[in-house]
């Protein structure tokens, strides 16, 4: 089964590699935050891509360390947040995913802890998920002054981008 793999794998990674650029000085100031889902190809729009998991108020937490690197060393100047139809963090609740992860480990306590501190971050409502995540950076002090800062949503059924704000 893997030696189908390879050759999609080859193909996918050759075509990586000619859209890089060896320079530190990068032609396009824009840096995109997108889900890491599969299905979103962020790679046919000229930016540098920062992917996480989950792309909402936590998790933009965290990509601004990225931000921060990328507007200071390489001069971004505009942020576009991109979250998408049909996204997994809609269709759970923290709770119960904690209680599959206990049930899946009975009677493992370490893994019962663990799994209790963490907050999932699951949402319900996709625009306003959006509308977090801008707000957030645009507030935050860390973001450079005068960087244009929009969110979007990706219709993955029709490929089609809406902007939220």
């Amino acid at each position: 089964m893997t030696r189908h793999l390879h050759p999609q794998v080859d193909a996918q990674a050759s075509s990586w590699v000619s859209l890089q650029t060896p320079s530190r000085s990068l032609p396009f100031p824009g840096r995109k935050i997108t889900c890491m889902d599969a299905r979103i190809n962020p790679f046919k729009q000229l930016a540098h891509i920062i992917r996480h998991g989950v792309c909402f108020f936590f998790t933009l937490k965290d990509a601004l360390r990225s931000l921060i690197i990328s507007q200071r060393f390489l001069g971004t100047r505009e942020i576009t947040v991109y979250h998408h139809t049909g996204c997994g963090m809609v269709t759970f609740r923290g709770p119960e995913l904690k209680r599959l992860v206990k049930w899946a480990s009975p009677g493992d306590d370490a893994c019962a802890a663990q799994v209790d501190v963490i907050d999932f971050l699951e949402f319900k409502d996709l625009e306003e998920s959006v509308r977090d995540d801008v707000k957030f950076l645009k507030e935050s002090p860390l973001s450079v002054e005068g960087t244009r800062i929009t969110g979007w949503i990706q219709h993955l059924e029709t490929g089609e981008h809406t902007r939220v704000i």
